[in-house]
């Protein structure tokens, strides 16, 4: 395996990473024209292993990422910025070309909100005609808990779990329509109370197929990828046409301690979803882990 020769800018520690931000940002900025956009989009879901995955793939000699960052959250949040603001924040395309002894670098980045948001898959196909995404599923029931856990502690969400998904369909009503309708709006309940809409994955899937291509979109198992092994780790290099990387096992990194789901809620909810996870199951051609 060609020796890693990128910079360790990814393994310096948080603060040390932040503070340095606004200085990598303002030499990007100028050299703009000079740098690479992505070849892999790591497009969600939240809350369903985006940052793991991103982490593991940093480890491998032919893939790196945003500067100081994970996510950019251009194609959801920040379009109006254009594209030569977002090219800025990658590495310098000299930096990832294919050179003697070392294979092209691919370039990634992962914001788990381009799954959800209406626009983020049209805008990824006029913007990236050549990327990849990857997109990581867990079972929506533990993915809306993790999320409200997530949201809680950020400081986005003032509700109790249950009255959270009470409020949900009031909180979003009308939000994506007004997304649609004008770009440059910017929708706090969409992005962050969304937390059963989120796991109704199957026309969130169509969606990037309709734009990208289903050769375009790889879909893994949560429960698949951290089952202990590098098996699915493998399958995303093969799609992404990697060289075989160091064969790390996936860790689990973000997560965030909150207390059990009582067993009523879990099958309350788990019956909610009943009808999308049969719809994902139509567009995935196989059985999810959590209805296996």
């Amino acid at each position: 395996m060609p020796q890693d020769t990128r910079p360790a800018l990814h393994r310096l520690a948080a603060p040390v990473r932040r503070a340095l931000l606004p200085l990598a940002d303002g030499v990007g900025a100028v050299t703009s024209s000079a740098r690479a956009l992505p070849d892999l989009l790591i497009c969600g879901a939240q809350r369903a292993g985006t940052t793991s995955l991103f982490k593991c793939l940093s480890q491998h000699p032919a893939v790196t990422g945003p500067t100081l960052r994970k996510g950019v959250h251009y194609f959801d949040t920040d379009y109006a910025r254009g594209l030569a603001w977002y090219r800025a924040h990658f590495p310098l395309l000299s930096s990832v070309r294919e050179r003697e002894g070392r294979p092209r670098v691919r370039v990634m980045e992962s914001s788990p909100y381009y799954l959800f948001h209406p626009l983020a898959a049209r805008r990824i196909a006029r913007d990236l005609p050549g990327a990849r995404v990857v997109v990581i599923l867990r079972d929506p029931v533990e993915r809306a808990y993790s999320a409200h856990a997530h949201e809680s502690a950020r400081g986005f969400e003032t509700e109790p779990f249950v009255r959270a998904v009470e409020l949900e369909e009031r909180r979003l009503e009308g939000e994506e329509a007004r997304l649609l309708e004008d770009p440059g709006y910017r929708s706090h309940s969409h992005q962050h109370h969304a937390y059963l809409a989120r796991g109704r994955y199957a026309d969130q899937l169509a969606r990037l197929e309709r734009y990208l291509g289903r050769e375009r979109v790889h879909v893994v198992d949560h429960a698949e990828l951290f089952d202990g092994t590098a098996r699915e780790l493998s399958a995303i290099e093969r799609f992404l046409g990697l060289p075989p990387g160091p064969g790390l096992v996936p860790g689990r990194h973000n997560a965030r301690g909150r207390s059990s789901m009582p067993a009523s809620l879990r099958a309350e909810l788990t019956d909610r979803f009943a009808e999308s996870d049969a719809a994902l199951a139509r567009w995935w051609g196989r059985t999810p882990s959590w209805r296996a």
